[in-house]
């Protein structure tokens, strides 16, 4: 998505410029901040399409201001830390990152992460309804817009993709490297952890016990499915 907005967000002057100018000769348009504090207010000024956001920070730090990012815009954002552990990622994705890059990593590396982030939700199958009501759930593909128990419920863009693969694949076992490889990218496939914090966002916000879900059923050691009724799926033409 040559022209995206993008924020860099690090305390490092040398880093802001660096990746200033590496953004730029890819076409992109570039902000930066060099805390959560001043994060928040850029993006108050304009809209942006992606943040990149250094974890270690003085004053607000990169998982308060993600959350405070996430709570507050629908932008992807991507995590750089020198952290590598998976309970340091998932904190992360918790906290409403979309991907979680740990350093040191090359330039390419991240412009790929940035390109991942960028792109379009996969699209839904052809014979698949723009509208899907399942009891207290109604999943509106064309407005990307979800009921749940009678109210709105609020998807980040990554959750709304995984969902909708999900959603409109139903009743199959999906592996994990294709829901990967699907809603993030070709480059992935190994993050299992990513799909693990996204199913269980996704339980928390439409299943009605998130601990006995109804909806998205976790297939052991292969992946997940959506289950739905035959009744209710649209058969093809």
């Amino acid at each position: 998505m040559s022209g995206a907005k993008i924020l860099v967000v690090d305390d490092d002057l040398q880093i802001r410029r660096v990746m200033r100018k590496m953004l730029h000769t890819q076409g992109y348009m570039v902000t930066d901040a060099r805390s959560g504090e001043e994060a928040l207010e850029v993006l108050h000024r304009g809209r942006h399409d992606l943040v990149v956001l250094d974890m270690a920070m003085p004053g607000m730090g990169g998982l308060e201001a993600c959350r405070a990012i996430r709570a507050g815009w629908d932008v992807a954002i991507i995590i750089l830390s020198v952290r590598s552990l998976e309970k340091d990622k998932i904190s992360a994705l918790d906290a409403g990152a979309d991907d979680y890059v740990t350093k040191p990593f090359s330039m390419q590396e991240l412009l790929a992460r940035i390109r991942a982030g960028l792109r379009r939700s996969p699209l839904a199958p052809e014979a698949a309804p723009q509208v899907l009501q399942l009891d207290k759930l109604e999943i509106n593909f064309g407005a990307r817009r979800v009921i749940a128990g009678g109210q709105e419920v609020r998807l980040t863009r990554k959750e709304f993709d995984l969902l909708q693969y999900l959603a409109t694949n139903p009743n199959t076992p999906i592996a994990h490297r294709r829901l990967l490889q699907a809603v993030w990218g070709p480059d992935y496939g190994n993050e299992v952890v990513y799909l693990r914090v996204f199913i269980n966002q996704l339980r928390k916000k439409i299943e009605p016990e998130p601990a006995n879900p109804r909806y998205i059923l976790t297939e052991p050691c292969v992946g997940y499915q959506f289950r739905i009724p035959s009744e209710t799926i649209t058969p093809a033409d």
